[in-house]
């Protein structure tokens, strides 16, 4: 039988090729758009996939439509914003189960409202907390892990499962941020809904 004889320059080319391509694949690719040894730079990372903005950060109405408010991010529901009058039966059985404003800062269920909180490092807002409340809060469900329920439409229940060290990046992203003043009002039951004027109260998540 009659040997196929392989010119020496072709076989150096295949073996330099074989040996890129075992490397290729003994080292996974690292993407720049996830961030991993910067604690704050993965914590941004995670408030954007987390989609944390959606509600948190108020927006500004442009012709395409509402954007988010560069200028205040993450400080949660402005305070002296009113909410409108919201006529009886609206959130009911068999109607709607829920309604929010334009941006989407307040809410209004079968659990009374919701106002969506100041995350930025102000004393409105996570002054003074820690990695370890910050944690809490989330795993539990609760305002700073001890406090009244967290209320919807936070989903604390999917974001409890978050490792450790993801809410701590989380929470150093959050106290990187430009602090906001801005006092969120506390939440109000059902029953005072409809009178309420949007007057400034203490309150957070």
């Amino acid at each position: 039988m009659a040997t196929l004889s392989v010119p020496a320059h072709i076989r150096s080319a295949a073996l330099l090729s074989l040996v890129a391509l075992l490397g290729a694949c003994a080292e996974p690719a690292r993407h720049a758009t996830t961030p991993a040894e910067d604690p704050v730079a993965r914590g941004a990372y995670l408030v954007t996939l987390g989609s944390c903005h959606d509600c948190h950060t108020p927006k500004v109405m442009t012709a395409a439509g509402p954007v988010l408010d560069s200028t205040r991010l993450l400080s949660g529901h402005p305070a002296s914003e009113a909410l409108p009058v919201l006529p009886a039966g609206v959130v009911a059985p068999g109607q709607w189960g829920a309604v929010t404003n334009n941006s989407l800062t307040a809410w209004v269920g079968p659990w009374g409202t919701s106002y969506t909180a100041n995350l930025t490092p102000d004393r409105t807002g996570l002054a003074g907390w820690t990695p370890e409340v910050f944690i809490e809060t989330i795993r539990q469900g609760k305002h700073a892990g001890v406090g009244r329920a967290l209320l919807p439409p936070m989903p604390w229940q999917m974001y409890r499962h978050m490792t450790d060290e993801d809410l701590r990046a989380v929470f150093a992203y959050l106290q990187s941020l430009p602090p906001v003043s801005n006092a969120v009002p506390a939440p109000l039951a059902p029953g005072a809904v409809l009178s309420h004027t949007g007057s400034a109260a203490p309150g957070s998540l």
